[in-house]
């Protein structure tokens, strides 16, 4: 699975002029289900995503996570993060899981989020949507959990 985390003072995501997910402090998460990721992929970017210590302590260190900050998630669905611009200037996104399959682990990604974390708001999985942030630092982290079975 890829993802790229952005440290937000606020991130809302927008579907049609409606807000779908909004969080003030917290981590912004562009999420893609690559194919060969299941399960056990997503546990461990979600794990990794709520240790991820991008927050300043007292000493203006990067030190806290999203957890020790009460800060809220906004993950947003993202395939193109999956592009491939190797064979020339239009991306392929093959690397991509399929649609079916991408819901599905971003559906499961989200459910297993909620239950770890008190704060999570979503975007509209297959949508068009509008993400509006601010980046606090600005911070801005790409995240890569390669699949056990294509390793």
């Amino acid at each position: 699975m890829i993802s790229v985390i952005q440290r937000v003072s606020q991130a809302r995501v927008l579907v049609g002029g409606e807000v779908t997910g909004e969080i003030t402090t917290g981590l912004l998460v562009l999420l893609c289900a690559e194919r060969g990721d299941g399960e056990a992929e997503a546990e461990r970017l979600l794990a990794k995503i709520l240790k991820l210590r991008v927050f300043s302590d007292q000493a203006g260190k990067m030190n806290r996570s999203v957890q020790d900050v009460a800060g809220g998630l906004l993950v947003v669905s993202q395939f193109t993060l999956a592009a491939d611009v190797s064979g020339g200037n239009r991306p392929s996104f093959t690397g991509a899981a399929g649609p079916d399959e991408g819901r599905r682990l971003y559906d499961y990604f989200v459910a297993r989020a909620q239950l770890a974390h008190p704060l999570v708001q979503t975007g509209r999985f297959a949508t068009d949507m509008q993400v509006q942030l601010v980046n606090d630092g600005p911070v801005t982290i790409p995240l890569r959990i390669k699949s056990l079975s294509n390793q």
